[in-house]
């Protein structure tokens, strides 16, 4: 109960600087407040009106990696394509080696996150619910992944089929090879990300939200945006993962939110989230700016092992921003010159998504596209394009 508490009261101390200093602001405009539509309940550990500055610049087209966003309903594959791996409960434990230690990838909001190998020679990665989200899902569990599978987005990790047998419920997921972002910011991995690929993951992350948010047959709140939930592949493009904390919307209009009990992880939870049980996209919007300050400064979200003002990270960077402090906040891991100016960019960006209140946040088309954007005036500046 302590960490929930400390965030609150570093949000409540961003709220007090949060209006205090906005810098860059040749690149604004006002962006109204997201109709969209929020998220059925669900169980577990979390509005006001307002404007807020966002880029007017017009976005060009992505000549390779970003296709035009599909219509609500086009892009969503029939749902036999959820057959596409068919496995039993022994063929499933034959292919982890009966859910072996060593082949697990990590624990999610679901549960334990096993590497298998398939008869046919093909490595998925099968996540195993732990048995309280398995007696939890029992009545919603195929329902909701037969609407799962039906997302297709590159920067989302494909799902391709699942086992409910009794009290075990299973979920296929394709196997993305090149870990963790977290464990990449780490230097797990040996090298460190630069910040062209760092802005190159980001961008990734923001148009796969874009899509469970908008795009999805029905709106998808992710719920447990963080770090270890963004897998990279070996070309170092960036997919998110783990929906076993996800909501989905019921459509309807005039329905904002949806109450729910506080689900997610400590360091990326949406105060307005945890004060009202209001579960909206702006809360993943929240958790996106905090993991965007992790991508520029490679600090966890909240590092105990840190002075007590160093602590939260966000509330830290936000105070070096406040003091013109704002390029020692880059990750000491990157070697080259990092540009001044679309670092702030990015920092201010990354701000205004963890605003305390989420109309003063914008939505995560928004976002992408001002990510987008700082990428164009990056390649243009280092002199790329």
């Amino acid at each position: 109960m302590a960490a929930p508490g400390l965030l609150l009261l570093c949000c409540n101390f961003i709220c007090r600087c949060f209006r205090s200093k906005t810098k860059d602001t040749d690149d604004t405009v006002l962006v109204k407040e997201s109709n969209t539509v929020d998220a059925a309940p669900s169980i577990e550990v979390n509005s006001g009106s307002g404007k807020i500055p966002v880029s007017p610049l017009r976005v060009p087209p992505s000549p390779l990696r970003v296709p035009p966003s599909p219509g609500r309903f086009s892009m969503s594959p029939k749902l036999d394509r959820i057959g596409s791996v068919h496995l039993t409960m022994r063929q499933a434990a034959r292919a982890t080696q009966n859910f072996s230690p060593s082949l697990k990838l990590g624990e999610g909001g679901f549960g334990t996150v096993y590497k298998a190998e398939l008869q046919d020679g093909r490595t998925v990665a099968i996540k195993r619910a732990s048995k309280e989200h398995s007696d939890a899902l029992r009545s919603e569990f195929r329902s909701e992944i037969e609407l799962l599978a039906k997302i297709e987005h590159r920067n989302l990790v494909k799902l391709l089929g699942y086992v409910d047998k009794g009290n075990e419920r299973l979920i296929i997921a394709e196997y993305v090879p090149n870990g963790t972002l977290r464990e990449h910011l780490d230097g797990v991995h040996g090298s460190c990300l630069d910040f062209s690929q760092r802005l190159e993951i980001s961008i990734d992350i923001a148009h796969g939200l874009t899509y469970l948010h908008l795009y999805a047959e029905k709106q998808i709140i992710h719920r447990d945006v963080k770090s270890s939930n963004i897998l990279l592949t070996d070309r170092m493009r960036a997919k998110v993962a783990d929906f076993g904390f996800a909501r989905l919307g019921d459509n309807e209009p005039g329905n904002t939110h949806v109450l729910t009990k506080v689900k997610g992880t400590v360091g990326y939870l949406d105060p307005e989230y945890m004060r009202t049980f209001k579960l909206t996209p702006k809360s993943d919007v929240y958790s996106f700016g905090v993991l965007l300050v992790e991508i520029l400064t490679g600090r966890r979200p909240v590092d105990s092992r840190r002075s007590p003002d160093e602590k939260v990270t966000i509330r830290w960077a936000f105070g070096k921003h406040n003091n013109d402090e704002t390029m020692d906040l880059v990750d000491p891991q990157m070697k080259e010159a990092v540009d001044a100016k679309i670092f702030k960019k990015m920092l201010n960006l990354a701000f205004q998504c963890a605003a305390p209140t989420r109309a003063d946040r914008p939505d995560m088309k928004s976002v992408a596209e001002r990510l987008w954007a700082i990428r164009v005036k990056y390649l243009k500046r280092a002199g790329k394009e």
